[in-house]
């Protein structure tokens, strides 16, 4: 029997089709992968099966009964729970509180006992290992998306839909996470799990479905399908996995951190030195420190203890123009906040950062013969997808504005490169050309500080990698002498790991 039912759905926004004909179909009791690149139409689907959007065309049934006028308030009442990505709790409230919220026990006033026994029964039944009265503020990430599961639990959820549950979870808080899955499973629930990791979707689900350009183009019981072919069927070509991170000695210190305090509650200072033909990887949960660094290297943050040198020189006190006028480029890990304009054109985006240079802008006025020839050149080079360089970035893919923010600080020919968050919430054609380009880069001996939140890029492009917790750096050592347990570990602040 068939949990959820949508036959040949449609929803259009405008003159926009986002899900075209798509038949998706999800047997009761199964853990069902959403896979899919940036803009499949994944999100638009499942809005569409929890009732916040209404479909303009085809057919939903929820456990063989049709389903004429669908809300979000119906989909509570079919037994659907939705968990999105951003958490939705109150950290100054207690577990049980954020849970029963809007359904609290008690006929006149809330039953406190009654709600604490309710919640903590349900936590045991499941393993979620959580503690009722704990309150929010004081759980880790994977803790909180714990209690967000909960909430759908509580509210009687047959059929539990997650949105990239796992994006911001340690490996061992994933492997958990994941065992949670099973346990539900193993109650006769259903789930819908919407993710853009392969692996994670060989190693939980019963069966899949992928969309591309807003058709369902795949389905599959997992069991016959490997990781090559769902990359190859969400991009619709051919994807290698295979990229060589050629053995090369490193060259001088290019970029020297000494003594530097990241967070004024962080009990050791960090000293970190980047070379010439290395990338040195962050790895860590977001929110330990990851951004003070980034701050603090390019000027945007005042450091206050500490020093921070570019090839010998001392930086500590310039101001980022001068920072990146001798020789650093930077891709931010907010895009929308500091690389690019959305607003403004392609073009016009090129010209951040270049503004001063003779090329391009001459007494004041600018020469955009020449930048629009650029910029036409860099796209085609970098394969960024467009009408025109005339074409307002912020309608470009995310994948697209990324290989644009890419190509203009490469371009630059720096001597360090600081990237943070390269790949985050890009598919995985994007993810793949952007590897191939930074490995390119350091081969090319550039030094490239790289900050990210997923391991698949840590162990796949850096010669060196820092675990940071906190504020400090939990240890630091080559590629080779980590393993996922191990990084998972530290990141979770656990010292004294054996690699």
């Amino acid at each position: 029997m068939y949990a959820v039912e949508m036959r040949k759905i449609t929803k259009r926004f405008g003159s926009f089709t986002a899900n075209d004909q798509i038949d998706f179909l999800v047997k009761k009791g199964e853990i069902h992968c959403l896979l899919g690149e940036n803009g499949a139409g994944k999100t638009t689907l499942m809005n569409v099966l929890f009732g916040l959007y209404k479909a303009d065309e085809g057919e939903l049934k929820i456990n063989g009964k049709e389903i004429k006028k669908h809300s979000a308030r119906n989909a509570f009442q079919c037994g659907l729970g939705m968990v999105h990505q951003h958490f939705m709790l109150v950290d100054a409230l207690t577990v049980w509180e954020n849970v029963v919220i809007g359904n609290e026990p008690g006929k006149f006033s809330i039953n406190k006992k009654e709600a604490i026994k309710k919640v903590q029964e349900l936590s045991d039944k499941y393993h979620f290992d959580l503690n009722a009265e704990a309150k929010v503020a004081d759980l880790s990430i994977g803790m909180k998306q714990r209690v967000e599961i909960l909430k759908t639990l509580y509210r009687g959820a047959e059929i539990l839909i997650l949105d990239e549950p796992t994006a911001v979870l340690t490996p061992q808080e994933v492997l958990e996470l994941l065992n949670i899955f099973r346990d539900i499973r193993k109650q006769g629930k259903t789930i819908i799990f919407i993710t853009h990791k392969l692996n994670e979707t060989k190693a939980v689900s019963d069966s899949l479905t992928v969309l591309r350009a807003g058709k369902s183009v795949f389905q599959a019981a997992t069991k016959d399908v490997t990781v090559e072919m769902l990359a190859n069927e969400m991009v619709g070509h051919e994807v290698s996995f295979h990229l060589e991170r050629k053995k090369q000695d490193a060259g001088e210190t290019i970029l020297s951190i000494e003594n530097v305090k990241l967070l004024e509650n962080a009990s050791n200072t960090v000293s970190l030195d980047v070379h010439a033909g290395e990338i040195l990887g962050i790895a860590g949960v977001e929110g330990n420190g990851q951004m003070q660094l980034e701050e603090m290297i390019m000027g945007l943050q005042k450091c206050k203890e500490g020093k921070i040198s570019i090839k010998g020189e001392d930086i500590t006190e310039c101001p980022t123009k001068k920072r990146l006028g001798l020789g650093m480029s930077y891709i931010p890990s907010e895009r929308h906040q500091r690389a690019i304009l959305p607003g403004f054109s392609i073009l016009e985006n090129y010209l951040l950062g270049n503004q001063n240079d003779p090329k391009y802008v001459q007494h004041g006025w600018i020469n955009f013969k020449t930048l629009s020839e650029t910029t036409k050149k860099l796209m085609e080079k970098y394969d960024v997808r467009a009408v025109d360089e005339k074409q307002s970035i912020g309608s470009l893919s995310g994948g697209n504005q990324q290989k644009m923010v890419l190509s203009r600080e490469v371009e630059k020919d720096s001597d360090f490169i600081l990237v943070c968050q390269p790949v985050r919430g890009l598919d995985i054609g994007a993810i793949n050309y952007i590897h191939e380009i930074l490995l390119e880069l350091r081969n090319q001996g550039k030094a490239i500080l790289m900050i990210s939140a997923e391991l698949t890029d840590i162990f796949q492009l850096c010669d060196r990698i820092a675990v940071m917790y906190k504020g400090e750096v939990m240890a630091l050592g080559k590629n080779e002498e980590f393993t996922n347990e191990s990084i998972g570990l530290l990141m979770a602040g656990q010292r004294g790991v054996e690699s």
